[in-house]
């Protein structure tokens, strides 16, 4: 049986320096949080109410959450013209389709909980003698 790959395609040195690049980003601590939150949005979504799903991010870190995936095209970012500007925030096509290849990631995640504790735990216990 062949040994899985994560290299899919060789491609120049360029375009595989922004490959890895974006998917640092993406691994960041909380861009896929933010990206869950707007996947699961009825509607486009102010940046209030971001910051009010996204438990425990700090204001500072959601603009530069939400600007790095605007920039990357993940999401989109929609100004309104009006006192005081209405800023509004949603996934792009991009951005639903790096949530559906990240979700079963995310469900992986979530059927192993039980045996990250276990794991933590044995090490925490090793480590401290």
């Amino acid at each position: 049986m062949a040994k899985p790959s994560l290299v899919i395609c060789e491609l120049p040195k360029e375009q595989e320096d922004m490959a890895r690049d974006v998917l640092s980003r993406v691994a960041g601590q909380w861009v896929l949080w933010v990206l869950y939150v707007l996947a699961n949005a009825t509607e486009p979504m102010r940046f209030t109410r971001v910051l009010e799903a996204v438990e425990g991010i700090t204001q500072k870190v959601l603009t530069q959450t939400l600007r790095s995936l605007e920039r990357d095209g993940f999401v989109a970012r929609t100004i309104y013209p009006q006192v005081p500007p209405r800023v509004e925030y949603e996934l792009t096509k991009l951005g639903r389709d790096l949530v559906d290849h990240v979700d079963p990631l995310v469900g992986w995640a979530r059927r192993h909980v039980a045996i990250f504790q276990t794991a933590q735990r044995r090490f925490d216990r090793v480590s401290r003698k």
